[in-house]
């Protein structure tokens, strides 16, 4: 005979989620960190969010309006990150009421970007379908046949060359509005030394950039642990980075917000 309650047949427990007792360090700047946060606490893991990387304004905007003040001339307009729209739109509200020049089309380098752009009204914005990184961008037909075309890119202070080396190869005319500058985060060392106090399971990190300034918040005391601690990065060639730094526990997960996750979760399953 079968046992009841009171109000009928008991149910089985649930599953734990995946990743139920893990502590799971979150390190994009703030503004982007909520949603990676988010789908790791849907997934039962507790974000410990300790920003690596944090976005500024410019110190002298000058030089980026001397780029975005002739809009009209270009035929192109590359936005490299989400950071760069947003900041790179914040700037150009302040300055110019003209609308954008029909003939300039845009490109993104990843779909997040994309999204920040068709949010803005774009219709069309060119950008890869999977593999999001400047490699994939310039792989795109529209990329490849540029001579001639004057290519505007938007990105942050002393971001990677290798788009606009590679588009001027092709024949293009590069100009850079570099519209926002990152810096180490004033409390970072002291965030991530908070967040080890009680453990952490794994790290993400979104960039190459965010990597480096990661290893120098973590400084002498905590580069042991956090080289042992398995590490979420979106790309092989941060992995690369990764491992140059001496991180043993790599894992290469993508850079969507759902992929990181879908990482984590397959690591820790394997992990048991």
């Amino acid at each position: 005979m079968s046992a009841t309650g009171a109000g009928g047949p008991s149910q089985p427990p649930r599953p734990p989620l995946p990743l139920a007792g893990r502590r799971i360090l979150v390190t994009r700047p703030a503004g982007l960190a909520e949603g990676l946060a988010a789908l790791v606490r849907s997934a039962g893991g507790e974000a410990v969010v300790a920003p690596a990387l944090e976005i500024l304004d410019l110190d002298d905007p000058a030089p980026f309006h001397a780029v975005a003040d002739r809009l009209e001339q270009f035929d192109l307009a590359i936005f490299v990150s989400r950071n760069a729209v947003r900041k790179g739109f914040a700037l150009l509200a302040a300055r110019r009421a003209a609308a954008w020049p029909a003939r300039t089309r845009v490109a993104a380098v990843g779909q997040g970007t994309r999204a920040e752009l068709l949010q803005r009204g774009f219709a069309e914005v060119i950008a890869p379908e999977s593999q999001f990184d400047s490699e994939a961008l310039l792989a795109l037909p529209p990329l490849r046949q540029v001579a001639g075309l004057r290519v505007a890119i938007f990105r942050g202070a002393g971001g990677r060359r290798q788009l606009g080396d590679t588009l001027a190869a092709r024949g293009a005319l590069v100009e850079h509005a570099e519209c926002y500058r990152r810096a180490r985060p004033a409390e970072g060392a002291r965030l991530l030394a908070a967040a080890w106090e009680t453990g952490i399971d794994a790290v993400t990190v979104s960039s190459g950039e965010a990597l480096e300034s990661l290893f120098a918040l973590a400084g002498g005391g905590l580069a042991e642990r956090l080289a042992a601690t398995p590490l979420l990065v979106p790309h092989r060639r941060v992995a690369a980075a990764a491992a140059r730094r001496g991180a043993r526990k790599v894992i290469v997960g993508g850079p969507r917000d759902a992929q990181t996750v879908a990482a984590l979760v397959a690591y820790f399953g394997g992990a048991g």
